[in-house]
Parts: C-alpha cells; sequence; structure tokens
C-alpha cells in the first residue's frame, strides 16, 4: 500500500477549500495569529480528509458504476482494504479532535466535528441515496468549517463568521447542482436522486438562479450590518452580478458545457469573495 493509493481517499481539494473557508472565518474574527492558523489548518484538514476517506469507503459500490469515480482506490480493487480505509478515517477524527481541543479550544473540535459528522453520516449516509435535498443540508458541512475559524478567535460568539456561514450554506447548492447537471447521467445510472435526475435539466437551471440570487443578497448582509468595508462590497456584487448572468445563461439553455461553466465561476466566485473578506479585514486594520 503505497502513498499514491491513499492521496485519492482524502479529496485534496475539497479539504483545501473547507480549510480555506475555516481560515476566513479566523480572520474575520479580526485577531489574527500565525500560530492558531497553523493549528486551525491542521485540525481542519484532518477532519476534512476524515470525511473524505469514509465517504470513500461508504460509496465504493456506487463509486464502482459511475465512469468518473471507478478508478478510486476501493473500487479500482487491491489498492487498498475496506477496512482499512474506514480505520484511517477514525483515525484522522480522532486526531482531529485531539488537536483543536489542545491546541485551539473546544467550540473550534465541536464544529469541526459536526462538519464531518453532517458530510459523512447526514449526507453521505442518510440523504445522498434518498433525497434530492442532499446536498442542501450536507452543504452545512462547509459551514462549520467558517464557524471553526471564527471559534478559534471567540469561542463565545462572532457574528461575521457566522454570516459567512450563511453565505457558505447557499453557495454550495448552486455549485454543486451546476455539476450535478454536467454529470446527470453519472447520478442517474447510479440510483443517485441528485436534483436535476429528480426534476431535469431546465428546473434545476431555475433552481440554481433562485438559490443563487439568495447567495448574493447574503453575501451583502455583512456589509450592510457594519462588519465588512467597500472592498468587500464592491467584490460582492461584482461576483455575484458575474454569477447570476451565467445563472441565466444556464436557464436559457441548461446544455452541459455551459453547466460546467457555471461550476467553475462558482468557485471563482467563492475564491474572490472570501480573499476581499481578508483584504478588507487587512485594511481595516491599518487604518
Amino acid at each position: 500500500m503505497g502513498i499514491r493509493s491513499i492521496l485519492p481517499l482524502f479529496k485534496l481539494r475539497i479539504c483545501s477549500l473547507i480549510t480555506f473557508s475555516a481560515i476566513v472565518g479566523l480572520i474575520a474574527a479580526e485577531s489574527f495569529s500565525f500560530g492558531k492558523m497553523a493549528f486551525l489548518i491542521i485540525a481542519t484538514m484532518l477532519a476534512s480528509a476524515s470525511a473524505s476517506a469514509f465517504n470513500h469507503y461508504f460509496d465504493s459500490d456506487i463509486d464502482s458504476v459511475m465512469s468518473r469515480t471507478r478508478k478510486r482506490p476501493l473500487p479500482a480493487g487491491g489498492l487498498i482494504a475496506s477496512r482499512t480505509v474506514l480505520l484511517i478515517a477514525i483515525a484522522l477524527f480522532l486526531l482531529s479532535l485531539l488537536v483543536s481541543f489542545n491546541t485551539l479550544n473546544p467550540m473550534v473540535a465541536l464544529h469541526l466535528a459536526l462538519g464531518a459528522f453532517v458530510y459523512a453520516i447526514i449526507y453521505t449516509v442518510w440523504l445522498k441515496r434518498r433525497s434530492w435535498m442532499n446536498i442542501i443540508i450536507g452543504g452545512l458541512a462547509g459551514s462549520f468549517a467558517v464557524l471553526a475559524g471564527g471559534a478559534s478567535v471567540n469561542p463565545e460568539f462572532c457574528l461575521l463568521p457566522v454570516l459567512l456561514a450563511v453565505v457558505m450554506f447557499f453557495w454550495t447548492p448552486s455549485h454543486f447542482w451546476s455539476f450535478a447537471i454536467f454529470h446527470k447521467e453519472e447520478y442517474e445510472k447510479a440510483g443517485v436522486p441528485m436534483l436535476p435526475v429528480v426534476i431535469g435539466d431546465g428546473k434545476t437551471a431555475l433552481y440554481i438562479l433562485i438559490n443563487t440570487v439568495l447567495l448574493v443578497v447574503s453575501s451583502l448582509v455583512p456589509f450592510f450590518m457594519g462588519y465588512s468595508g467597500w472592498i468587500y462590497l464592491v467584490a460582492a456584487i461584482a461576483v455575484g452580478v458575474y454569477f447570476i448572468f451565467w445563472n441565466i445563461k444556464l436557464l436559457r439553455n441548461p446544455a452541459k458545457d455551459i453547466a460546467w461553466k457555471n461550476f467553475k465561476i462558482s468557485m471563482m466566485y467563492l475564491g474572490v469573495l472570501f480573499t476581499a473578506v481578508i483584504v478588507d479585514t487587512a485594511v481595516k486594520g491599518v487604518m
């Protein structure tokens, strides 16, 4: 069993996104510390990797059906034992709790544990194969990462990370439903009731547009509540309008190439918005 057979279990791109969200939560709490950030990164990566490994373990049967996932370690066969993957997932989860509890505080440990639980159990085990609402509720996993970042600075309560967690919650369906349109046939073959499988591409595009409007509105709340400045506002409006523009294009023509473009733009949207949080906080800190 080599490192190449283990690394794909952790979905490092998703782990990196979740960890970046936690960092933004920390910075939004306006008390920057390299020490806290280092331990937050370690704890968040461990929790995310744990949930991802469990997802590989539980979904190996449907992963073997879909062409985009059948080369993953478990469906490919012989690369790593199923029991080993489960043990790795449990070990990483416990390590995350140990790091966050001992180097940060219990609230960080709680938020990271809840995020991993939502993704691994609520989403993967309970909802993914049963309901089209799977990704809506499953999206809370990313929101808990933002809250963990905020809690690393202020365990009691910090409103801006909470508002950003709401943004993360609304972002996830627009992001993933675009991905699901592109891979609709794969999910249909595996019997996974993603929204396009249940109601079709056209109606899903409408749901994406409605959700993105809610996302953009939620992204403006921090400014109007006085928790962010003009840099953030300009960025939020600019990327929000651009994302809605492509949502409208998808509604007019729910083709796979446009859905994939929407998926990519959703990544850009979150990256720009969260970077604006960092820049805005840095500017306020020197003024």
